[in-house]
């Protein structure tokens, strides 16, 4: 995996922070997952989450990708603008959301759309309408879904589905905390979980509620379910959904193969503002810029394993340095990789975006955040 960071002119006219994304880097990206699917664009269905750029999104739809899922609105409608041919709305959905959709499902007619659901009285909104529903299985992080454990819950809703006159689009079994184990355990975590998912895939489709399609894996169990085969033995469509994996981070790169010729293609810039004591220093990179979501530190500095960010708060990154280390001078610029990639890239408006070692503009980070609370006038 290559950490280090793109010989670029013209960074010091940047005001700081700054997010940078390398498209060269992004292109690596998509094709080494590519390559680990068997060149299959077929079996990928990215999380949009990540990526959150149109320019990105594009990227990847003209590497043959038709489908994609993501967790809001906005990201949805971003979606069908970058020509998804198919995307879910993988997050439980209810109230003014189920205009949202009804209304982007209307002005996008050629994309197909569905959303989750866990329980047949979350069907009543989409009757009527063209949007296809896909049961949200809970694996065992608890956030949403139904247990495996209730197979007759589950076969029931599949056929309240049917019985609503609504496409039946499959399982969604998001495994994140795959990441919670070493490799090697997490494999045999991540084959278990789909051992049971194919008996219940078994079981459905004894009752002539076979599903179409089965989705799993962000980015922690990927490597995993990538070599995963007895779905495609049964008949069903098994697509994996990493998204962070398009731009990367520190806690993703020690999920994925190291020889996969996955790179960085996400740094914040950062400069060098304070030296509040004699091993110690400070960037305005703090948690508006870098998302300390996953704890300390917030991000790895590039090139200075000797550097240690410390805590940050909304505007500060303290950085320590051994005793005796020189600090960095006032201004110096800093590449900044992200602990956790995804809500970075929301925290900021727009991207530097750089290829072939220059900048070459600035795009809108086009689904950051959420559409308005209130419709317009």
């Amino acid at each position: 995996m290559d950490l280090s960071t793109p010989e670029v002119g013209g960074l010091d006219s940047i005001r700081t922070p700054a997010l940078l994304i390398d498209l060269d880097a992004v292109q690596d990206n998509i094709s080494a997952t590519l390559r680990l699917l068997g060149n299959d664009p077929g079996r990928w269905r990215p999380h949009l989450k990540t990526a959150k750029l149109a320019l990105t999104m594009e990227s990847i739809r003209e590497r043959g990708v038709r489908t994609a899922k993501c967790a809001t609105t906005l990201e949805l409608e971003t979606a069908c603008q970058a020509g998804f041919h198919d995307v879910l709305l993988s997050y439980p959905l209810t109230g003014p959301h189920v205009a949202s959709v009804l209304r982007i499902a209307a002005e996008y007619p050629a994309t197909a759309i569905a959303v989750l659901v866990e329980d047949p009285a979350m069907l009543a909104p989409w009757r009527g309408s063209r949007i296809g529903a896909f049961i949200d299985l809970n694996p065992g992080m608890d956030r949403t879904g139904m247990l495996l454990g209730a197979p007759e819950r589950i076969e029931a809703l599949a056929r309240a589905i049917r019985d609503a006159e609504l496409r039946f689009g499959g399982l969604h079994y998001y495994d994140g905390h795959a990441a919670d184990f070493p490799p090697a355990e997490a494999e045999r975590r991540v084959h278990a979980g789909y051992d049971r998912l194919l008996q219940l895939v078994e079981r459905l489709a004894l009752a002539g509620l076979k599903p179409p399609e089965v989705i799993t894996a962000g980015t922690p169990a990927f490597p995993h379910a990538a070599s995963y085969r007895r779905f495609a033995e049964a008949g069903v469509i098994h697509r994996v959904s990493p998204g962070t994996v398009v731009y990367n981070d520190r806690r993703s790169l020690s999920q994925l193969p190291p020889d996969a010729g996955y790179r960085t293609a996400v740094h914040v810039l950062s400069l060098v503002v304070s030296h509040p004591g004699p091993t110690r220093f400070c960037c305005d990179a703090g948690h508006k810029a870098v998302s300390a979501d996953s704890g300390d530190p917030t991000c790895e500095i590039v090139g200075h394993p000797e550097y240690t960010p410390r805590h940050p708060s909304e505007e500060h990154l303290p950085v320590d340095v051994p005793a005796g280390t020189p600090l960095p001078p006032r201004g110096q610029l800093l590449h900044l990789l992200p602990s956790h990639v995804c809500p970075t890239v929301n925290n900021f408006d727009q991207a530097v975006i750089l290829s072939g070692g220059a900048i070459r503009g600035v795009e809108r980070v086009t689904a950051r955040g959420h559409h308005p609370p209130l419709p317009p006038a």
